[in-house]
């Protein structure tokens, strides 16, 4: 992606010389479960996390803060201008639809930080939290995500994170989330599930219509890192990788054949209006 000499947004939190608290020692089982049930926005790791965090006893060591280094200043940088396309892109939809967007912040941490969605470990993967309207990401994800997951990496696989996380912030703002929580109300699971996918998936969908206004500043194979992405991180990939086998009715994110169908929809129509995931999945 192209960025070097690009706006930086003014809304991204720096924590992570100041973050630290109790963080895995060596990743874990229970850190990566923690990570995979969060991880892209999901708001069932955030609840489960600390009691999972428990389970792993003598297994955390609290972590001294740390000076940035100069990829870590670099990776700040690169967050920023992320962050500004988003709010120019998201500003510019909303003002043409009649509506006025309210830019979140971007918090990024390392190790644990405590939000008002509650307090998180880096293990629960980038989420964003409505009560506050920020989001929280551990650069250190992104390592887990390739290593561990078999997804390309690259920056634009960052920013396609962020971009997701931001399409909850959008769906916060056009009250879609809150609609999605009531309507659960009295569901079964598998129903409850369901709903939650949609929500997952439009959040694809918003990113990918902020890669389709953003399409000028993409390298060649962008695109193909925010698909790797997105497949490595689908429930059927992350089942069949953890658990050998897949189980459809305890989904919460989609697939990955629908993470990327719906992220491809976003970018090849930019029209917010066709990002239809609850009247079709």
């Amino acid at each position: 992606m192209k960025w070097q000499g690009r706006r930086q947004s003014d809304n991204v939190e720096d924590r992570r010389s100041i973050s630290g608290g109790k963080v895995a020692v060596g990743g874990g089982i229970i850190g990566i479960i923690i990570l995979l049930l969060n991880v892209f926005g999901g708001e069932t790791g955030q609840q489960i996390a600390p009691i999972l965090e428990q389970m792993q006893g003598g297994q955390t060591q609290t972590e001294a803060a740390a000076p940035l280094s100069k990829e870590d200043e670099e990776m700040g940088q690169f967050v920023k201008v992320v962050l500004a396309d988003n709010e120019d892109i998201w500003g510019k939809i909303f003002a043409e639809h009649g509506m006025t967007y309210k830019n979140p912040k971007l918090v990024l941490f390392r190790g644990s930080v405590q939000t008002s969605c509650g307090g998180a470990s880096s293990a629960s993967g980038p989420f964003y939290c409505p009560a506050d309207q920020k989001v929280y990401m551990d650069l250190g994800f992104f390592e887990e995500l390739k290593t561990k997951f078999g997804a390309k990496g690259g920056d634009f696989a960052i920013a396609y994170v962020i971009a997701h996380e931001i399409g909850h912030h959008v769906q916060t703002l056009l009250g879609t989330s809150a609609k999605m929580h009531r309507d659960q109300e009295g569901k079964s699971q598998a129903a409850a599930n369901k709903l939650s996918v949609a929500l997952e998936l439009q959040a694809d969908f918003y990113a990918g219509v902020w890669a389709h206004y953003n399409e000028k500043n993409l390298d060649e194979g962008d695109i193909e890192e925010a698909l790797s992405a997105a497949n490595a991180v689908g429930d059927d990939a992350i089942q069949s990788k953890m658990q050998g086998q897949i189980v459809p009715d305890s989904f919460t994110h989609g697939t990955s054949e629908q993470r990327m169908y719906w992220f491809k929809k976003g970018f090849k129509t930019g029209d917010i209006k066709q990002g239809t995931t609850f009247e079709e999945i």
